[in-house]
């Protein structure tokens, strides 16, 4: 197989499994490997092969960006933080005896589902170690959440009949989750 056909094929498999711009830098970076290997007296053929195995294989680079993924690390982020913003608002609902609140049962439910499907979501993408694809599903839970977090700040506002001391904690818990979790996604999704 000649040089360029080793290094497309390596570029190929990786376009398989990592976004345009990451096999673009990595080909980038190959390219100037092989030329540099060429330039120390390989053989094209020989220079390609030094050049991928110094790269490493296909598993082992995307292992490296699925394990380095911005989405999984906001993911990983969310599901530690979320257990102490849940007992904020589990509280305030309590203290607030929200099942008096004049919400619609199949509103309640939706929430409780909607809630469920971000949380797969984000274990879903924080758990990912071979999957670039999985690990971005992290952008989609954090923008879930945040329309949770939104959606519990509106309630809290529209529904509650009146305020509890819990409120003073679960509020501003959840703007700053919210806050947090828009820095935290890429430009292109949060804005």
């Amino acid at each position: 197989m000649a040089s360029h056909q080793l290094i497309d094929a390596h570029l190929n498999a990786l376009a398989r499994r990592l976004p345009p711009d990451a096999v673009d830098e990595l080909a980038d970076g190959l390219t100037e490997t092989w030329q540099h290997h060429l330039a120390a007296g390989l053989s094209p053929t020989d220079a390609a092969r030094v050049a991928i195995t110094e790269f490493g294989s296909v598993d082992q680079i995307a292992h490296a960006f699925v394990v380095q993924s911005p989405s999984r690390r906001t993911a990983r982020r969310l599901l530690a933080t979320g257990p102490l913003v849940g007992v904020c608002w589990g509280t305030t609902l309590v203290v607030a005896h929200a099942w008096n609140w004049p919400v619609p049962p199949p509103a309640a439910a939706l929430l409780g589902i909607a809630l469920l499907a971000v949380v797969a979501t984000l274990i879903t993408s924080a758990t990912s170690r071979h999957s670039y694809r999985r690990a971005r599903l992290g952008d989609a839970g954090g923008l879930g959440l945040v329309a949770l977090d939104v959606v519990m700040v509106a309630a809290i506002l529209l529904a509650a009949p009146t305020p509890v001391w819990p409120m003073l904690v679960a509020v501003p818990v959840s703007l700053a989750r919210i806050g947090l979790t828009l820095r935290s996604l890429p430009a292109g999704i949060a804005h």
